[in-house]
């Protein structure tokens, strides 16, 4: 069957639905963060099968409800500007397995991003093991990404700023670095812009 869909495409020219089918990363087709379709690729990395996915809350691939809903507006601003946007955040296996991967997206409604959206997952196991970091953790490093002070996140997270502090001084030592800029490098070695921490679409 894969040789005559394969055959049928050379053939006519047609090689959208091969290329989506066989693409070497994750592909999936959203409206208003539901998974409407996706790849192989993209069952496999996440470890469930296309049907599994068909029709599911983009929240089932998250580590918890709150990084799902943390995440709705990150990126919105650049879909609508230029209709492309990236991160590398943690998502989670069926297995509860939390990894890294490389997001890239694209609306098909700029006006609202989120209503009709392509994207592509790539894991990033290989190249950057996941350390396990706690969901506050997860959220301090994210705010940290998003340039805010120890004080302003303290208020987000309705924590003291000493308490903030004492989180980040943690994880500068987790990560064996000794700054803010350092402990995005040990995340991934790309710009603070581009990392999330508190995860997703």
């Amino acid at each position: 069957m894969v040789e005559i869909l394969i055959d049928e495409a050379y053939r006519t020219g047609d090689f959208a639905a091969l290329a989506y089918a066989f693409a070497p990363v994750g592909l999936v087709i959203t409206e208003n963060r539901v998974i409407r379709d996706c790849n192989a690729a993209f069952a496999d990395m996440f470890g469930y099968t296309r049907d599994d996915l068909r029709n599911q809350v983009f929240a089932v691939l998250y580590p918890s409800d709150e990084e799902f809903v943390n995440i709705r507006d990150r990126g919105v601003a650049q879909l609508r500007e230029t209709n492309t946007y990236w991160d590398e955040r943690i998502m989670a296996r069926k297995s509860g397995h939390l990894f890294w991967c490389r997001v890239r997206g694209h609306s098909f409604t700029p006006d609202e991003p989120l209503m009709r959206a392509v994207w592509s997952f790539a894991d990033l196991s290989e190249t950057r093991p996941y350390v396990p970091l706690t969901r506050r953790e997860r959220e301090i490093i994210s705010y940290l990404s998003d340039g805010l002070t120890s004080k302003e996140i303290a208020k987000k997270l309705d924590i003291s700023h000493r308490t903030v502090e004492v989180y980040r001084a943690k994880l500068l030592k987790k990560f064996g670095v000794n700054n803010t800029g350092g402990l995005f490098h040990s995340l991934g070695g790309i710009g603070s812009d581009h990392v999330v921490s508190r995860s997703g679409n």
